[in-house]
């Protein structure tokens, strides 16, 4: 049912029908509300410094656009950098300090899948969710960053920061903002970034596929799931989707591979850490970012600025 629901929303944004398009253009006065509002708060903005490197990395669009692995590619050309997000999906609340430079303080489950994530990948980083943001940046300061990746940070008008936005791809049907449209805030927005990436032109994703058998069942709980397709094996032969971050249990996984027939559980590495510990046969798909070397003068010359 959830799988249908996400195939709707996600046609809805991105290959409408016609009474699709019909419903965002009756929307639309909504829309343009949202809009307004989102433009009169960034008109009243007034960022503080917290006298350490702020770098965020956002998208304008509702859902995924790869962050994650756009933040991981920056952090790894750091020293002692701190990854500061919400933490979605995690079973906990306040400030949480999830890795110390390589060293993992807590679980997945109150971590969120996100954040650990950065902790098994980022061995040189402090990992901290936080609802408040300027809380994580305080206590990653205290704990010895030497600068701060926001993930999904675009929003976050009260701190002053480097400001990253990530082009979708592929693009929504039309610009309009939620919920016309899948964009949270007006792409004229895109202006307002000290840097813009796109696909191709910025960086490179290359995707490999870890353990892969003969049989395969994707099941993946990401926004916008269908961004996967690209990418998957022939042998991938049935597909489940469940919601954003969602934390799965062992017998579901176990019921799922004996339903498919399958050999193994594709998922994403962003999905496995929630799985791993169950000790079922997962093949993986992991996605890694390069960036481009222009783009890594441009972040590395912010940091040398914000320094002095």
């Amino acid at each position: 049912m959830f799988k249908r629901f996400t195939s709707h929303i996600e046609d809805y944004f991105y290959r409408p029908s016609l009474f699709g398009r019909f419903l965002s253009i009756l929307l639309c006065p909504v829309s343009f509300l949202w809009s307004f509002c989102a433009k009169v708060r960034r008109a009243f903005k007034n960022p503080i410094d917290y006298h350490i490197p702020v770098i965020s990395v956002g998208n304008l669009i509702a859902g995924g656009s790869g962050k994650t692995p756009v933040c991981v590619a920056i952090a790894k050309n750091m020293t002692k950098p701190a990854v500061i997000l919400r933490g979605y999906g995690r079973l906990s609340k306040g400030l949480i300090v999830v890795s110390r430079f390589g060293e993992i303080l807590c679980g997945v489950k109150t971590s969120g899948d996100e954040a650990m994530l950065y902790a098994k990948e980022l061995k040189n980083a402090l990992v901290i969710v936080s609802e408040d943001r300027v809380l994580g940046i305080q206590k990653a300061k205290e704990l010895g960053a030497e600068v701060v990746i926001l993930d999904d940070g675009f929003g976050k008008i009260n701190i002053k920061k480097f400001d990253i936005l990530i082009r979708p791809n592929p693009k929504p049907a039309n610009s309009f903002c939620i919920p016309s449209g899948a964009y949270r805030e007006s792409i004229s927005n895109y202006k307002n970034a000290d840097l813009v990436l796109e696909e191709g032109i910025n960086f490179t994703r290359e995707v490999e596929t870890i353990n892969e058998t003969k049989k395969m069942v994707l099941v993946t709980a990401i926004a916008n799931p269908s961004r996967l397709d690209k990418f998957l094996p022939l042998s991938v032969t049935a597909k489940f989707f469940f919601p954003d971050h969602y934390m799965f249990t062992k017998d579901e996984l176990a019921d799922i591979l004996h339903q498919s027939g399958a050999e193994s559980i594709l998922t994403t590495t962003k999905d496995a850490v929630k799985m791993e510990e169950f000790g079922l046969p997962l093949s993986i798909l992991k996605l890694e970012i390069s960036l481009h070397e222009h783009i890594i003068k441009k972040i590395e010359a912010y940091i040398m600025h914000a320094l002095l």
